[in-house]
């Protein structure tokens, strides 16, 4: 009975801890200078600036709270139309250059 214990003990233990023993340390590259405004935005206005260091074409992904994909798009500039947006909280996934950054947007 207690070899269960020690082993349960054991099995836990490397679980607990394996993952971060092989985890490797990628370094995570992010957009630079990304900014989107106004953030809280109000429902009445009709687009909303999403700016960076390089202003690339950027392909914008929306999700709703629950994490469902709602709408995709991309911009060349700097506007976003979100009139078809309703009221609520939204996660952008802006990815530019290869490189992906996710973002929340609030809708009052």
């Amino acid at each position: 009975m207690v070899k269960n214990y020690v082993l349960t003990f054991f099995f836990v233990l490397f679980f607990a801890v394996a993952p971060k023993a092989f985890a490797q340390d990628i370094p995570q590259q992010k957009i630079e200078n990304l900014s989107i405004y106004p953030n809280p935005v109000n429902s009445n206005r009709q687009v909303i600036y999403i700016t960076t260091k390089r202003n690339m074409t950027k392909q914008i992904e929306f999700f709703n709270a629950i994490g469902k994909k709602i709408h995709a798009t991309t911009i060349t500039g700097k506007e976003l139309n979100i009139s078809k947006l309703a009221t609520g909280v939204y996660f952008l996934k802006i990815t530019e250059n290869n490189i992906t950054e996710t973002r929340k947007l609030v809708i009052k």
